[in-house]
């Protein structure tokens, strides 16, 4: 028979079995005085033999906190195959053992050795297992207990926040809530009062209470003023174990501060303002500043200023000033101190919003009255218009009054006035003006139809005064007068088909006049009195401003006649009546079918009627004319080829020679010599070139005489005599270059092309005696030797 043994370390909580029972000790708060274990036990034919064995609690509880000098005995583990002989070990594994837990392994004693925070960790959960100690086997299987840390009350309450912060706005109801304060405590809420908290007030009362169990804080008193009093500190304390005796606590501090209200009217701080305006004020001039004091703040002190009664109603205006609240009194209407000197106003201020429940402290406005004075100035003159219309006929006469302007001193002194033109807006002085009665004239003839109207500007000036003027503007319309007769509006050149019918219309005419009559244009047209009899066309007056051209008779031949010239009457309807004459040109042409012309040209060349024989004889002549003076005038031209230039005995012509050298700069003097040209080998010793600095240790080199060259005598000479004996020869003051390059240069060559014919080396330390500009040469070919001998 097998035998289970179990290691019951487990409460027992499951329903009674059927084959056995056992009852369950009383939970007590310790352990119990007789341990008893519950042992299973059977063989294969499923009998069941029941033993006593020691009881086990499946569960531990420890104070947190423990104070005592000792570690803190928590219980025991034990089995009934521990005979007390040592033969068993017990072990402890899980949460904290070996550390905080330890045990021993005789005996089955579980200690703490450690002060537990049930904050923390509130419990531990470890395993416990009986061993033999010879064998190292398990008698009995690992079973799992809990140990539970019992709370203490060791935290206080703690708020969320160190300084809460509300508003309330003033003159609330009692009971008005305000702001809610939470303050947590982090003991087991499960277990006793030590996380119950209630809540009281240390420091605000009256004026503010608190809920002990929310945390709300709420208006305590009634009517409390922000004007009075603004800010409030009120400080709350959150105590635990339900507010007993011995509980721990917490407190924080709430800022409370009262906002506005719109419960104070404006007031003036003074019933009567006074203020000086001269009467020249501007429109919009401020004159002075009022204010209202409120005593809210915000939009609740905002105050509107408005004139309510008084003299000048309309001659001021009042505004308010958003950022001062002032109210600012402006000028409505132009002042004058000979009518009107002293101004009484009523002005009130209001406030804009208003709170109905705060209407039975009295109205919010208030008003006071303001005293204006206006104060003399010197004053301009004043036209009696601000502007003056006059007309006058464009036909009027130099001198001629079109109309008069009149101004006057407003101050009390009337000071005689003169009146004149401003030139700027007269620059053609067409006008002028009396200046003692303001009577305007015309200076010169006026024009419609060049301008119709005439913008100036008349000046009034203070005798006594010339500082004080005034202008006003003056229009003058210049009406008209039939003075232009009307024209065609365009030019018109028509033309008529060659199989034209009669009464064909080939053109429309319309007309324009300058002239701008009441009634508007009436033209009418008509054949000039010479055109009438014997025309091929006539004119049909449409009686609206127009007319046609038509045909008289059926076809038309435009190599008898290709042109026709017709003068059009055109007359207007007015007084007096003018009229003028307008040539309309008709052109007969080809036309298509459909009448579209095709050409108008006569063709004169081909047909033999376009050009008679007497024109082509007269143009043929011409040309043969012409001919034969071209002929002349050349003949004669080559005949003046061979005649002498210049017939006169003193001939000078070898007195002016250009050498045509540019020379060696604005300090060669030397010029050129005309020697040189005459013999090249020539050359003058003792002359130095003054555009190269002169060495004192190199003179230049001395060469012999040079032999005259016959060559460059005998070249110029033959040209001389050729220039003398040509009577075409250019003027005497002309250049004349001979281009004649010479035997060759006195040194010879420098090339070094013919240097390998030589025989031997040649000498060239004399080009070190040539001064700077052959330096480079020098160094080239003066320096051989050295080479050599190196």
């Amino acid at each position: 028979m097998r035998t289970y043994r179990y290691f019951l370390l487990l409460f027992w909580v499951g329903q009674p079995y059927p084959t056995f029972s056992a009852p369950l000790s009383k939970r007590t708060s310790g352990f119990p005085a007789k341990k008893r274990a519950l042992e299973l036990s059977g063989n294969s034919k499923n009998e069941l033999n029941r033993s006593k064995r020691s009881w086990m609690w499946n569960q531990f509880f420890l104070l947190e906190e423990y104070t005592g000098s000792d570690y803190q005995y928590v219980g025991k583990l034990h089995s009934d195959q521990d005979r007390g002989d040592g033969s068993l070990k017990y072990i402890l594994s899980g949460d904290g053992a070996g550390d905080l837990f330890i045990i021993n392994e005789n005996t089955g004693d579980i200690q703490a050795t450690k002060r537990l925070d049930r904050e923390e960790k509130p419990v531990y959960i470890l395993r416990a297992q009986a061993i033999n100690r010879r064998t190292g086997r398990p008698v009995e299987p690992e079973s799992e207990f809990i140990i539970k840390i019992h709370d203490i009350n060791d935290n206080e309450p703690i708020f969320t926040k160190e300084v809460y912060t509300a508003t309330v706005p003033e003159m609330s109801d009692v009971g008005t809530f305000v702001v809610q304060v939470t303050a947590t405590d982090a003991d087991d809420p499960t277990y006793g009062n030590s996380a119950k908290v209630v809540y009281s007030i240390l420091q605000g009362q009256p004026y503010f209470s608190v809920e002990s169990e929310t945390g709300i804080i709420k208006t305590a008193l009634l009517n409390m003023d922000r004007e009075n009093r603004e800010q409030y500190q009120v400080v709350i304390q959150a105590k635990d174990m339900g507010g007993q005796m011995g509980g721990l606590s917490g407190t924080t501090t709430v800022n409370i501060t009262l906002t506005d209200v719109n419960d104070n009217p404006p007031r003036f701080p003074q019933s009567t303002y006074q203020f000086k305006t001269p009467e020249s004020s501007p429109l919009g001039t401020p004159i002075g500043r009022i204010k209202a004091s409120d005593a809210d703040v915000g939009e609740n002190a905002e105050i509107v200023y408005s004139i309510t009664d008084g003299e000048g109603l309309d001659m001021f205006d009042v505004i308010t000033d958003q950022e001062t609240q002032e109210g600012i009194i402006t000028v409505k209407k132009l002042l004058d101190f000979e009518k009107k000197k002293i101004y009484t106003l009523k002005i009130e201020a209001s406030n804009p919003r208003v709170e109905t429940r705060f209407q039975y402290l009295g109205p919010f406005k208030d008003s006071a009255t303001v005293r204006i004075v206006v104060e003399d100035v010197d004053e301009p003159p004043v036209f009696s218009k601000l502007a003056y219309i006059l007309q006058i006929r464009e036909d009027a006469q130099i001198n001629t009054t079109i109309g008069s302007v009149t101004a006057q001193d407003p101050d009390a002194s009337r000071n005689p006035i003169k009146y004149s033109v401003d030139r700027h807006t007269d620059m053609d002085r067409i006008f002028n003006i009396d200046s003692g009665n303001g009577s305007i004239f015309t200076s010169k003839l006026l024009d419609r139809e060049t301008v119709l109207w005439h913008n100036i500007t008349v000046i009034a000036t203070e005798i006594n005064n010339p500082k004080q003027s005034s202008r006003v503007p003056l229009y003058i319309k210049v009406l008209d007068v039939n003075d232009n007769a009307p024209e065609f509006a365009e030019f018109y050149e028509t033309f008529v088909c060659e199989k034209a019918k009669a009464d064909q219309l080939i053109q429309t005419l319309r007309a324009i006049d300058k002239d701008d009559p009441y009634n508007g244009h009436q033209f009418s047209f008509s054949l000039a009195p010479e055109a009438t009899s014997g025309s091929n066309f006539t004119i049909r007056d449409n009686k609206d401003n127009t007319a046609g051209i038509l045909t008289r008779k059926n076809g038309y031949n435009r190599h008898e006649m290709s042109t026709y010239l017709l003068p059009v009457v055109i007359s207007d309807n007015d007084y007096p009546v003018q009229s003028s004459t307008g040539t309309v040109t008709v052109r007969v042409c080809a036309c298509d079918h459909h009448g579209n012309m095709q050409s108008c040209h006569a063709e004169a060349l081909i047909h033999p009627t376009g050009l008679s024989t007497g024109a082509l004889v007269a143009i043929l002549l011409c040309v043969v004319i012409l001919l034969v003076t071209v002929v002349l005038f050349a003949a004669l031209r080559r005949q003046r080829k061979k005649e002498p230039l210049i017939i006169s005995k003193e001939d000078i012509r070898d007195n002016i020679v250009s050498y045509n050298d540019e020379g060696g700069g604005e300090e060669d003097t030397q010029a050129f010599d005309i020697g040189t040209l005459r013999n090249p080998e020539a050359i003058e010793d003792n002359k130095l070139r003054r555009d190269i600095v002169p060495e004192a240790l190199f003179l230049p080199r001395r060469t012999p005489t040079a032999r005259d060259n016959t060559d460059v005598r005998d070249f110029i000479n033959q040209r001389l005599k050729e220039n003398d004996t040509d009577p075409t020869a250019p003027p005497y003051d002309s250049l004349a270059t001979y281009a004649y390059e010479g035997t060759g240069s006195v040194a010879d060559s420098l090339s070094s092309l013919e240097s390998v014919t030589t025989d031997g080396d040649q000498d060239y330390d004399y080009l070190s005696d040539w001064g700077p500009r052959f330096k480079k040469l020098a160094d080239m070919y003066g320096g051989v030797d050295s080479d050599k001998d190196s």
